[in-house]
């Protein structure tokens, strides 16, 4: 991929120094999703007089903005990968096709999204649980976010595209974009035109329109190797499916998100008869557990341009290579990561202005809510590997495993057991189960893998520019 404006070469650059490349821009991107998001609750819960009602009205679109949003992550990683691969067996053309029929498919699920959303706010709320006082806020907020969802979806579906060119820079600044710009007209339109909730969300979707031209605008340019065709726009129904179901497992991580919380609120609210301290920790525990996924998550995605080109082309002695390296730094992040929650979990507690009630709630139950995120490193950087290497099925399944299959029974189970510490407990079970058996699946079929690989290139050259390495 030598060329210009700092493109890369997947195939033959330096390991390290595109693992650099590509890694660390997403990562940086990931945190500064973070904190937007953050700044962003901050403004709305200074709000005088509603502050708080508009604060619980964002927490109840949350979850409803994910799920919106994790249909960018089934196009985009999912689409991405398959690209990558495609290029990697020289196949510009068919990597188009992906591409176009990527394009196609966002702005399909755009123009559904939007009419659900729009439509059914105010159903949409209350079955997400909006209390009475905050109802009109949130309902206020999702419309406003709901006509803006063609910018989410085209800014973050499109985004993985200029990735799997090695345009990481150009990737991340797609995020920090939109970040800078919300957080500078979200004062503006709350505050200074008073409109509150609603001035929140046309700032954020503002942000994300934004973002979506800068995006569209790059590959409109010379060096982007992917071309609009509108023709290709309506993809054919293998294109759509293998799209579909290597994006399935990032689907599943961005939508079981919202499940999760929901599953949480719904458990501390019974186990606790009420008490709000309980609910405070859990939000500051939650925070803990994003700032050790989300920089992985960057970093296992990260590389998946580099694992899926040289995939495409058959070089696994370079995957072997890249998958060890990144392993490191990944085992090495969480383990600090994990150190510090299980060990001195106080120190969320004074990041976040914990009262004196909810210190004693984290000191006492966040060493086992974080217990099994030392187990991150395999549960989010080896799973975005299996995405690169185009294999669905098993990425859907451990996608699935920790928080469908372990972590929501797990949670309504074990209160019954060990009372409201049982809630707590389940995230750290469900973690540590979901992590080792990430890593066992991986380091048996990751040589299946690549040997499996090997064996298509090297039997039937031709006919693998149609298969394109399933899974």
């Amino acid at each position: 991929m030598a060329g210009k404006n700092k493109a890369i070469d997947l195939g033959n650059d330096a390991l390290g120094r595109l693992i650099l490349r590509l890694a660390v821009p997403a990562v940086v991107a990931q945190i500064i999703n973070l904190l937007y998001n953050l700044v962003d609750r901050m403004y709305v819960s200074s709000i005088p007089e509603i502050g708080t009602q508009a604060l619980a009205g964002l927490g109840v679109v949350f979850p409803i903005t994910l799920i919106v949003s994790a249909f960018s992550n089934l196009v985009g990683m999912g689409g991405a990968p398959l690209a990558s691969i495609c290029l990697g067996e020289k196949r510009e053309e068919a990597a188009g096709k992906v591409f176009n029929g990527g394009v196609g498919l966002l702005i399909g699920f755009s123009v559904l999204l939007t009419v659900l959303v729009t439509v059914l706010s105010d159903p949409l709320v209350r079955i997400f649980g909006a209390p009475e006082d905050c109802m009109g806020y949130a309902r206020d907020y999702l419309f406003v976010y709901g006509c803006g969802t063609v910018f989410v979806l085209l800014a973050l579906g499109l985004n993985p595209f200029i990735t799997a060119q090695g345009y990481s820079l150009t990737s991340m600044a797609t995020v920090a974009i939109g970040a800078v710009i919300n957080i500078a007209l979200d004062p503006l339109f709350i505050f200074v035109f008073d409109m509150g909730v609603e001035g929140a969300a046309f700032a954020t979707i503002l942000a994300q329109g934004v973002s979506a031209g800068w995006v569209v605008l790059f590959f409109l340019r010379k060096k982007s190797r992917f071309r609009f065709r509108i023709r290709q726009w309506i993809p054919k129904l293998s294109i759509a499916v293998r799209i579909l179901a290597l994006g399935l497992s990032p689907f599943i991580m961005s939508v079981t998100e919202s499940a999760i919380q929901i599953v949480f609120n719904v458990n501390l609210k019974m186990w606790s008869h009420d008490n709000s301290d309980y609910t405070a920790a859990l939000t500051i525990m939650l925070s803990a557990i994003q700032v050790t996924s989300l920089p992985l998550n960057g970093l296992g995605t990260g590389i998946q341009p580099l694992i899926s080109y040289n995939y495409g082309r058959g070089d696994a002695e370079r995957i072997r290579k890249t998958v060890l390296r990144v392993g490191i730094a990944a085992f090495c992040f969480s383990t600090t990561m994990w150190g510090i929650a299980v060990f001195a979990p106080q120190v969320y507690g004074i990041l976040f202005n914990a009262s004196e009630a909810v210190m004693d709630i984290l000191t006492r139950y966040m060493p086992f809510f974080m217990a099994g995120t030392i187990c991150f490193f395999a549960q989010m950087t080896f799973q975005n590997v299996f995405v690169a290497l185009n294999q669905a099925r098993i990425s859907i399944f451990l996608a699935c495993l920790r928080k469908l299959i372990l972590l929501i029974p797990l949670c309504f189970l074990l209160p019954y057991r060990f009372g409201v510490a049982g809630i707590y407990y389940s995230e750290g079970i469900a973690d540590m189960v979901a992590g080792i058996t990430t890593a066992l699946c991986f380091f048996i079929l990751l040589p299946r893998i690549l040997k499996r690989r090997e064996e298509q290139l090297k039997a039937a050259p031709s006919e693998e520019g149609a298969r394109s390495g399933r899974g």
